[in-house]
C-alpha cells in the first residue's frame, strides 16, 4: 500500500501547505511544469519523487524527467504526461496509445483544471491535480492524494490550499 500525493504545475513554486501535506506521502508525483530542477530536489527530499516534465521546462529538468512516464505502481498500470487531454478529449500525444492500451490510471497537467474522471469507454481513472503554483489563471493551489493498494486506487482526496498565492 502507497500514499501518492499529486501535483501539478508548481512553475518553480512550492506552497509551505503543500509541502504539508506531501510530508505523510510514500511517494510524491509531479504531472509537469515543475519549474526549475530546485523545485524537484525538495520534493524529492520530501518523499521519492516521480516526474514528467511539461512544456515550460527547460533543459536541466528535461533531462531528468520525461515527457511520458509509464510505469507500474504496486499493481495499477499509471500513465503520467504534462499534456494528456481527458476522457473524450485527449490530446493526440496520447492517441492511439491510450486507446490501443489504456491504462488503469492516466494523470496529465497542464490546464490548471482540477479534474478526476472515469472513462467508462477506457476504463480508466483520469486525475489532473489542476495547480500547486502560482502562475496561470487558477484561483485556488490543489493537489491530489490517495492510496494505491495493490490493484485498488481509492481514499482520494483534494487538498485546496485557499486563494492563489495567500501566505499561509
Amino acid at each position: 500500500m502507497k500514499q501518492i500525493g499529486l501535483l501539478s504545475d508548481t512553475h518553480g513554486h512550492l506552497d509551505s501547505v503543500a509541502v504539508k501535506h506531501l510530508s505523510d506521502c510514500d511517494e510524491i508525483w509531479h504531472a509537469g511544469d515543475i519549474g526549475n530542477i530546485e523545485t524537484a530536489e525538495t520534493l524529492d527530499q520530501i518523499a521519492p519523487l516521480v516526474a514528467v516534465h511539461g512544456n515550460i521546462d527547460g533543459q536541466e529538468v528535461r533531462s531528468q524527467y520525461p515527457k511520458h512516464n509509464r510505469f507500474t505502481c504496486e499493481n495499477v498500470d499509471v500513465w503520467m504526461t504534462h499534456i494528456g487531454g481527458y476522457p473524450k478529449r485527449y490530446d493526440v500525444n496520447v492517441k492511439p496509445e491510450i486507446f490501443n492500451n489504456p491504462p488503469q490510471l492516466f494523470i496529465s497537467g497542464h490546464s490548471h483544471i482540477l479534474k478526476v474522471v472515469f472513462d467508462k469507454e477506457l476504463n480508466l481513472l483520469h486525475i489532473n491535480p489542476g495547480a500547486a503554483g502560482l502562475q496561470g489563471f487558477h484561483k485556488v493551489q490543489t493537489l491530489v492524494k490517495f492510496i494505491i493498494d495493490g490493484k485498488e486506487i481509492k481514499d482520494l482526496q483534494v487538498v485546496e490550499f485557499g486563494a492563489k498565492g495567500r501566505s499561509l
